[in-house]
This record gives C-alpha cells, sequence and structure tokens, in this order.
C-alpha cells in the first residue's frame, strides 16, 4: 500500500485553563496534526507536539521536517503491516539535529502515527491488534499545575473526590525550599495518605537545590521526582540520586535512546518518562521501554499539555499493551481543552479509568471540520 499524499495542519486550541510550571505558562495547545491518505483513499491522522525547551523543535521547524525529510522518504513507497516498525524506523529519520534542534521528534511522531493509522484501517484492523492489550483498561493520573497553594489544594480536593490515585503536583516556581515544602504539604494533607503523589520540577533546581529539597520532601511520601536539573546532567543526577531517597525520573533528559544509554551509564535515574511526541513516535517508545526494563527501570507513559484526541487515542494502546507503566499521563481531552478532535471522547472516567479501543485504525473517528476550524495553516 503506497501513501500518496500528506497535509500538515498546525492548529491553536485554546485550553480550558492556563498550565504553567517553570519552563512554560500555556493557555492554548500549539498542536500538529498530519493527514495522510493511501492509494485506496482511506485517510490517517497523526499528530506531534514541538517543544523548544525539550527537543529543540518549533512548528517552523516541524513543518519544514516532514516536508523536505519525512514526506520525500514515504512518498510512493510500498508499505505494509508487515514489520512496519522496522520499517518506519528505517525510512522515517529520527535524529540529523539541525541548529538547536536535538532530535525532529514530533514531527517523526506525527508521520509515524498518521501512516500507522491509514494502513491498520486500509487493512480492516485496528492498532490494537499490532499492539495487544495485556490489561482490560488504562488508569490516568491526575496533574496540579504552578499556582499557588491554595488553589493546589482545591485541585487536590477535586481529584480526591473523583477517584484519582495518582497525582503529580508541579514545583520549582516557589523559590525556596521551604515554599516548596509548604506546597507539598498542603497538597498531601489535601489528598489523604492513599493517594500516590509525585512531583516534576521541569529542571528548576541546582543539584545543592535539589538535594537541600528532596531531603526535606522524604516525610511527604513524594514517590518519584521529574527532572529535578536541568537536562543532560548526568553527573549530577547521580549524585543526587545517592543524596535522596526520592526516586528520580527522566523527562526532558530523556529524548533519544542515546540519552537513555548515557542514564543508564552514569546510574543516574530510577524511571524513565517515555512520551510518545517527544520520543518520536511508537516505535522509539517501545524500544525505550524495553531498554528500560532490561536495565531493572520503570518507566511511566508521559503525555503533553494540549495532546488532542490522536495522541490520546496512541497513548491508550501502547499503556494497555505495555500494562506495566508505572503511571500512565494523558487523555485529559475536553476537560483541558475547549473542543477534542474526535467524534467519540478519550477523557478518563471515574478513578481515571480509560477503556479500551477497539475500532480500526487509532480507533476513534477525526472529525476534519474541527481540524479546519482550529487550523492556522494548511501544508
Amino acid at each position: 500500500m503506497k501513501v500518496v499524499s500528506l497535509s500538515i495542519y498546525p492548529l491553536k486550541i485554546p485550553l480550558i485553563e492556563r498550565f504553567q510550571h517553570t519552563l512554560k505558562d500555556r493557555a492554548a495547545s500549539d498542536t500538529v496534526v498530519v493527514k495522510v491518505r493511501t492509494e485506496d483513499g482511506i485517510c490517517g491522522y497523526g499528530e506531534g507536539l514541538p517543544r523548544p525547551y525539550v527537543t529543540g523543535e518549533t512548528v517552523e521547524s516541524l513543518l519544514a521536517h516532514i516536508s523536505n525529510v519525512l514526506w520525500p522518504a514515504i512518498d510512493q513507497q510500498e508499505l505494509s503491516l508487515d514489520n512496519l516498525w522496522d520499517t518506519l524506523e528505517n525510512l522515517l529519520p529520527q535524529y540529523g539535529s539541525q541548529g538547536t534542534v536535538r532530535a525532529h521528534n514530533a514531527a517523526r511522531c506525527a508521520v509515524e502515527l498518521a501512516i500507522v493509522d491509514a494502513l491498520t484501517q486500509s487493512a480492516g484492523q485496528g492498532l490494537h491488534e499490532l499492539l495487544p492489550p495485556t490489561v482490560d483498561h488504562v488508569t490516568y493520573s491526575g496533574v496540579i499545575a504552578g499556582g499557588d497553594a491554595a488553589s493546589a489544594a482545591r485541585r487536590a480536593g477535586q481529584f480526591t473526590r473523583v477517584g484519582l490515585n495518582h497525582i503529580k503536583a508541579k514545583v520549582g516556581q516557589e523559590g525556596s525550599t521551604d515554599a516548596t515544602v509548604a506546597r507539598i504539604k498542603i497538597i498531601r494533607e489535601a489528598l489523604g495518605e492513599e493517594p500516590v503523589l509525585r512531583i516534576d520540577a521541569n529542571a528548576a533546581w541546582s543539584v545543592s537545590e535539589a538535594i537541600d529539597t528532596l531531603q526535606a520532601l522524604e516525610p511527604y511520601n513524594v514517590a518519584s521526582c521529574e527532572e529535578p536539573l536541568a537536562a543532560q546532567n548526568w553527573a549530577g543526577l547521580a549524585e543526587l540520586r545517592q543524596q535522596t531517597k526520592i526516586p528520580l525520573m527522566a523527562d526532558e533528559s530523556l529524548v533519544t535512546f542515546e540519552d537513555a544509554e548515557q542514564l543508564v551509564k552514569h546510574d543516574a535515574i530510577d524511571l524513565f518518562n517515555i512520551r510518545i511526541s517527544k520520543c518520536g513516535g511508537i516505535g522509539p517508545c517501545l524500544r525505550l521501554a524495553l531498554y528500560a526494563k532490561e536495565n531493572g527501570l520503570s518507566y511511566q507513559l508521559g503525555a503533553h499539555v494540549g495532546e488532542t484526541a490522536i495522541l490520546s487515542a496512541a497513548g491508550r494502546h501502547l499503556a494497555a499493551h505495555w500494562g506495566d507503566a508505572r503511571f500512565v499521563e494523558g487523555s485529559y481531552g475536553s476537560l483541558l481543552l475547549t473542543e477534542d478532535l474526535s467524534r467519540t471522547s478519550l477523557r478518563f472516567g471515574h478513578k481515571g479509568r480509560g477503556p479500551l479501543l477497539r475500532g480500526n485504525g487509532l480507533g476513534i473517528q477525526i472529525l476534519q471540520e474541527r481540524i479546519e476550524r482550529y487550523a492556522e495553516q494548511r501544508l
């Protein structure tokens, strides 16, 4: 089966409320949707979210890389579901940095997902047949964004009322160890002792600040700390890991497979945060999860703020296939976006529960008119 056309849609979908952390204050989703069409007329959709402070990608670099590199690589290529991940790994370059771009992962992800969606639909199959589920549902986390302690406590209370048992709180904007501890103390009190609480510093601290803060947070039963230091500070992470009992999770420090190798080499981390867009698509994520398990590490399936139903569906399939991700993020849908792109809601429900997807392709019906509504341009 050949892909005969590709369209790119940079979107701007307003968020219901601002989402803040130390690296970004976001009021709208700046996602990019790719649509491919096969020779039998089937359309498939993919999505990538460029993050300059993670992969170095911008919307402009993503558009250029898809147009100039990825589309020429797949145009008129004969594709099939046999050995699909290996085929796409060879066809779709993941690296090859240009300027400040570390890896063209969001661009690759968008094209990979669109091809997978189209090919599985054309074959009358669903992604769940390529990635057989090992569980009967997926359980999602709630995220408490930046903001004052009182608003964080209110959000924690809301999460407990809907039965969410996995919570992540953003930290690092407080300005001092005492202020961070006070924030987590009030969140923990609002949650109670049972929910699993983890924190995400988004590269906010120096090594000494991180040591002081994480040691001070040990009484609050924090399950992990995500990206406490500036990205790729392998030696600093290794030192910090020796100085605190709180497990460390790599996010911005885990963009490429080489990053994963450095984290293992330096004995610097306890968990990987594997995000589909950040890491380049499903194929690279499968490889990273296997590498983590081979090296005795755990992992979570993360998500970017502003993901639409396309990435939410891919994440649902991947998390259900793995079955052993420590935490799963995403599937906020219209809880965060003013409008999602799918006819069927991908929002998680009570207790963070997300049902398995069984339809053809990604298992969702994308509404092209909504893509057109929020598209800033079409290429």
